[in-house]
């Protein structure tokens, strides 16, 4: 048998001749809404196939030795950039007391004046009475010893210098009555200057990734027999009306843990914006008293976002690099596709309590008893999660699959459409035989 007659017979298409096919109207109507739908469901397939989707992932966070930002922006409405003093401490023993370096305190008029930024440089508010003194003028610290860093070696020149040695000495300090320094720069004028006004905190504080906890409170801070103790003579004084007195109210504008995803990111995963992330933002708590304090415990989880080009390798070197300009863990943005965005997210959970002790009748739980005693302030308790969530982009459908599916519609499609076709032929096929009869 010749070769052409052996795949004549594999034919699995046979053909008709033309004299055999019968051609109607329902069936070219039919073959176009067959066309229409089989374009339709293509372009479903396609747009399916270019979609990009979020695969979330879970493992155990094998970092060590890493470092964490705390972004933070905290207004107080009714404490002094003067009395506002922002503490860290964390489990390993590190202790960053009184943080300067990379937080501005921002001075606001009082809340019934419209809250109008007065200074910016409220750490520098008696830098320049130095300037005005003699040079040989080297004044006493109030029988403490001088501090380390003092602008005369063996001197207290400044008044600040005087509250530098009283706090590593442990002493209160107050207003600075009988000391010549803080009368010739007039500091308690200043402080009562200053009563009426707020302070708002922003800025960056870098941390080990480890538990620990920040806190802003008012007073200079010192440790005295490993018990961290504020200076708050200023803050709880006497005989003041109600609207001269401080209190820990406080409006959390925004709070994040690493890098902000960027709006691209945040508008194409609508559940991973700053509201979820964040839940601390824009978070206002209210102080009935001044001898008040508020309490959040935050659970960090370390979060990673790849997306579609993430190149490993090239992330990782990104990453490694040292960059101070560039927060942690957002180095990967400046490579586009091909690097990562290494963040937290949290979950919080809040407390608030009188220190003068008693129940929490105000909250319909008199059976609740607060513990007396403590210092007023807002304290952040932080807990790093021993997981990660790996938020990792990809095409949930391969090449192969996408044709795969074209394959499906159009056979589908026309099988379907050929059942119907010849339903209705036949149909109208015996209907006419009946009339002819």
């Amino acid at each position: 048998m010749a070769a052409k007659s052996r795949f004549t017979r594999l034919d699995a298409f046979a053909k008709t001749v033309d004299e055999a096919r019968i051609r109607t109207t329902s069936g070219g109507i039919i073959t176009i809404a067959s066309l229409l739908i089989i374009i339709w469901l293509t372009w479903g397939e396609w747009v399916d196939y270019r979609r990009v989707a979020v695969l979330p992932e879970l493992v155990v966070d094998k970092s060590r030795g890493e470092k964490m930002e705390i972004h933070l922006n905290i207004t107080f409405p009714r404490l002094p950039c003067e009395l506002t003093t922002l503490d860290v401490m964390d489990v390993s023993g590190e202790q960053q007391v009184g943080v300067a370096h990379g937080v501005n305190k921002v001075r606001l008029a009082p809340a019934a004046e419209g809250g109008r930024v007065l200074d910016v440089q409220a750490l520098q508010l008696h830098a320049e009475e130095a300037k005005h003194l003699d040079p040989d003028y080297c004044g006493e610290c109030g029988g403490a010893p001088p501090p380390p860093n003092a602008i005369k070696p063996g001197c207290c020149s400044t008044c600040d210098e005087v509250r530098e040695a009283y706090a590593q000495k442990q002493w209160g300090f107050g207003k600075g009555t009988n000391i010549e320094q803080c009368e010739r720069e007039h500091y308690s004028e200043r402080i009562d200057a200053q009563r009426r006004e707020g302070c708002r905190l922003e800025g960056v504080i870098r941390v080990n990734k480890v538990v620990g906890n920040f806190h802003i409170a008012p007073g200079r801070s010192f440790s005295s027999n490993n018990v961290h103790i504020h200076d708050i003579a200023n803050y709880e004084e006497r005989g003041l009306s109600p609207a001269e007195q401080h209190t820990m109210s406080h409006i959390i504008h925004s709070l994040r843990f690493g890098p902000q995803l960027p709006d691209e990111l945040s508008d194409r995963w609508q559940w991973t914006d700053h509201h979820h992330t964040n839940p601390l933002d824009s978070t206002s708590q209210e102080a009935p008293e001044p001898a008040y304090s508020f309490m959040y415990f935050i659970k960090v989880v370390s979060t990673s976002y790849l997306p579609l080009g993430w190149d490993p390798l090239y992330s990782a070197s990104l990453h490694a690099a040292a960059d101070t300009n560039t927060p942690l863990g957002a180095q990967g943005l400046s490579a586009g596709s091909q690097g990562s965005i290494e963040t937290h997210q949290y979950s919080v959970t809040s407390h608030k309590r009188s220190l003068r002790g008693g129940d929490a009748s105000d909250e319909a739980h008199k059976e609740r008893i607060h513990a007396a005693g403590g210092i007023p302030g807002v304290f952040f308790n932080y807990d790093i999660s021993p997981m990660k969530v790996i938020n990792r982009e990809a095409r949930p459908k391969t090449f192969t699959g996408f044709l795969t599916g074209v394959c499906a519609i159009v056979g589908g499609t026309l099988t379907v459409a050929a059942a119907i076709d010849r339903t209705l032929y036949e149909g109208v096929s015996r209907v006419r035989k009946l009339h002819s009869n």
